[in-house]
């Protein structure tokens, strides 16, 4: 009965030690699976990561990459918006430089214009110079005592003179004071060398001021008119036919009342120097000068 037993518990025995050994293998097995899942899971998340690192490694080269671009847009649209103002400007310019080209060609027009003008002054006034000078020498030649202006050429003669007081009747006193001054005052103007130049011979009449404008009109014009009748009564004793026919081309008489009175030192007006008559020349281009010559002041304002 004993020797079964121990049959028995030797079998047991048998089987529980391989059901040990399973167990253990099992375990190992799970051991093991847990190692390499473990080893897997950790090598997954190094995995994910790694690849989640890339991924915003390369979403920041990608911004940065987007920002160049964007930033390189913006040179190119500064670049063309630079470009298209150079263009701009280069075409002002261009314009500019045209018009500056024409300015600087009407300026060398008028420069020249100028110059033109400015020799024909000079000649005029050299002319009106001349005129003057040998005026002044003809009277004191002849020993005639006048008042003349040095720089217009105006000849003053004394109504008081010339006239009885309120009258347009010439006095004989003064028909023979204007035959010894008209002869020589017209044949100068009348010589060759000055009468292409002469444009006219004005005789003017001034009044004082006392007395109504236009009743001292008529009396300035009724004695400037005496005078220019007188000139053409004489005019045969010392002018030829040519130069009477002349004559009568530039001579003009005007009569101007009270105005451009005569002032004394004071500044009052002088009434017996404003009955007066002038006899005065005007030279063809003596508009021409006055008009450079307000052209010219206007200017330099």
């Amino acid at each position: 009965m004993r020797k079964k037993k121990r049959s028995e518990d030797s079998g047991f025995n048998v089987w529980r030690s391989y059901s040990d050994m399973m167990a253990g293998v099992l375990l190992l097995f799970v051991l093991i699976m847990c190692v390499t899942l473990f080893q897997a899971q950790k090598s997954y998340n190094e995995s994910i990561k790694e690849r989640d690192e890339k991924i915003a490694l390369q979403e920041q080269y990608t911004a940065e990459i987007l920002a160049q671009q964007n930033a390189l847009d913006e040179k190119d649209v500064k670049l063309s918006s630079q470009s298209e103002q150079l263009d701009k400007q280069k075409k002002l310019l261009a314009e500019l430089a045209a018009q500056l080209k024409q300015q600087q060609s009407d300026l060398d027009e008028k420069t020249s214009m100028l110059a033109t003008q400015q020799k024909k002054i000079d000649n005029i006034i050299g002319v009106k110079a001349d005129v003057i000078e040998s005026l002044q020498q003809e009277f004191s030649k002849n020993n005639v005592s006048v008042d003349i202006d040095p720089q217009t050429g105006a000849l003053t003669l004394n109504a008081s003179v010339l006239f009885d007081y309120d009258k347009a009747e010439l006095t004989e006193e003064g028909k023979a004071e204007l035959s010894n001054i008209l002869p020589i005052y017209c044949k100068v103007l009348l010589q060759g060398d000055y009468k292409k130049y002469l444009a006219e011979i004005i005789i003017d009449g001034y009044t004082d001021t006392d007395g109504d404008y236009y009743y001292n009109l008529e009396l300035s014009q009724k004695r400037s008119l005496a005078v220019a009748e007188y000139l053409t009564e004489i005019r045969e004793n010392f002018l030829n036919a040519q130069q009477i026919s002349e004559l009568q081309t530039y001579l003009t008489v005007n009569g101007h009342s009270m105005a451009n009175p005569v002032l004394d030192a004071n500044g009052n007006v002088d009434k017996n120097a404003s009955r007066r008559v002038e006899v005065k020349f005007r030279l063809k281009d003596d508009e021409m000068i006055d008009e450079l010559n307000n052209i010219m002041t206007s200017e330099n304002n």
